[in-house]
Formats: C-alpha cells, structure tokens, sequence
C-alpha cells in the first residue's frame, strides 16, 4: 500500500450543487415563466360558452394535446392514425430499453456517444408530435382547412379535393379507369409498394447504410428497430406525398374499409 487516494477521488469530476446545479436550474425557471408571461398575454384564450349540440364550433378541435391525432386523421384512416400508430408509439418506448446494445450514456448526458439513439427520440417527439400539434392548433382553420400564418380564417373558404390515389393516378396513366377495375387487381401496384417498404426494405438497409446496427444488434433486434422506424418515417412520407402528389391512399379497399 502507498497510501494513495481511492481511483474514484483521482478522477473526480463531480459539480457542487450550489452555485453551479441550483443556478442553472434557476436561470431556466426565469426564462420558462417569463416566456410563459408573455405568452399568456399575447394568446387570446377566452371561454367559451357551455357546449350544445344546437352549435358545435368550426373548427371543432381536440384539447392540444390530442391534436397530432386529430392532424394524422388528415393523412390516415382512423384505424391507423387513431389505433395503430399510437400502439406502436406505446410499444415502440416499452421495447426500447431492451433493443438499445449502447451501455454508453448511461447515467450522464452526452450527445456524442447516444447519437443515434437522441436523434431518433428527438425526430418522434419534436416532428411527429410537437409539430403536428403546432400545425393543429395555428394552422388549422374552419372546416379544417390550412390557413397561412397571417392569413384571415374565412369560414366560407372552400377547397377544392383534387386528392387522389394511388391506383387512380397508376391506371389513368395507362390509359384506364381504375373505378372499373376489380379491387385485388386495381390496388396491385399500392400492395406492392407498401410490400417492397415493409418488407423488403429492412434487408437491404441490414446488407448496406445500416449494416454496422445488424452486426451489432442482431436479427431480431435490428429487424424490431426498423419496423419501429419504418412506421416513424411513415406519417412525414404521407404527408409529403399529400402535399406534392395530392395523394389521398397507396392501397384504397373501399370494399372492405381498408385504406392505407
């Protein structure tokens, strides 16, 4: 024994809690209030008078945070935007600590060594919740239509629905009316498409950008994180597709209410 200092004293990087925690903490306590004071201010949110089923308000909006559900309804059927995508939110953060193989990060913050893992958290909440929200709530007018950042919400406003499918626009291209068509031969190209995404796409990610997480994960934990993040990169998909295609589905059963 040489009588020197435990390993954990010569690597001592510990922060006292005053001045350097409890001044942080306070620092963002000030800017959080005031920017919660300005922002009660300037928002006009006064009450409303007692629901009736004489007059239901236009729009008629969910509490805010159920409005990224109400804003995926534009894009999905109920049965995905309202059950689906929700469930595999819930399983996506149960299974999470058990796919996650960095032990790194644990217990401290770090970006540097959690990448992957904070990007991908960051990209579900902020984009796929947070913006849906913001989209809801300052850009969803009357008959829920989208009104620009300072652009009056006329109630009489009316749009025309150009949107359209994907086997619409498939058959017309062809020269054919896709409504003659019968279902299982009409949506044959969407069954494709959504088979080759799901399906066949985790593969070639495995063999080729994505080839170091399936040496590392695993089959079965590498093919539960891509179909988590299949489904994550679904709902932008969508809503690119709408914005610059007007596309309404990619496979339209209506035979069987089944519409993707």
């Amino acid at each position: 024994m040489r009588g020197e200092p435990p390993l954990e004293k010569l690597e001592d990087d510990k922060v006292l809690v005053w001045p350097d925690l409890v001044y942080t903490e306070l620092i963002c306590m000030i800017i959080c209030t005031f920017v919660l004071v300005v922002w009660s201010i300037a928002l006009k949110a006064p009450l409303e008078p007692p629901a009736t089923t004489a007059k239901a308000p236009n729009p008629s909006k969910a509490p805010w945070y159920f409005l990224g559900l109400q804003e995926m309804l534009v894009y999905y059927d109920p049965w995905i935007a309202g059950v689906l995508l929700p469930l595999m939110i819930i399983g996506g953060l149960i299974v999470v600590p058990y796919i996650d193989y960095n032990q790194k990060g644990n217990g401290y913050f770090t970006f540097i060594q959690r990448k992957f893992a904070l990007t991908t958290f960051m990209f579900g909440f902020v984009v796929l919740w947070v913006v849906l929200i913001a989209l809801g709530t300052f850009l969803r007018g009357p008959n829920w239509n989208f009104f620009g950042p300072f652009e009056y919400w006329d109630p009489h406003k009316v749009l025309e629905l150009t949107n359209v499918n994907l086997s619409t626009m498939f058959w017309k291209a062809l020269g054919d009316d896709a409504s003659t068509i019968v279902w299982y031969k009409r949506e044959i190209p969407g069954m494709i498409l959504v088979f080759a995404y799901l399906v066949l796409l985790p593969p070639i990610l495995a063999k080729t950008v994505m080839r170091g997480f399936f040496v590392r994960m695993g089959f079965l934990r590498f093919f539960t994180l891509v179909t988590f993040l299949q489904f994550m990169a679904a709902l932008p998909i969508k809503m690119l597709l709408r914005w610059t295609l007007n596309l309404k589905y990619i496979v339209f059963i209506s035979e069987y209410f089944f519409n993707i």
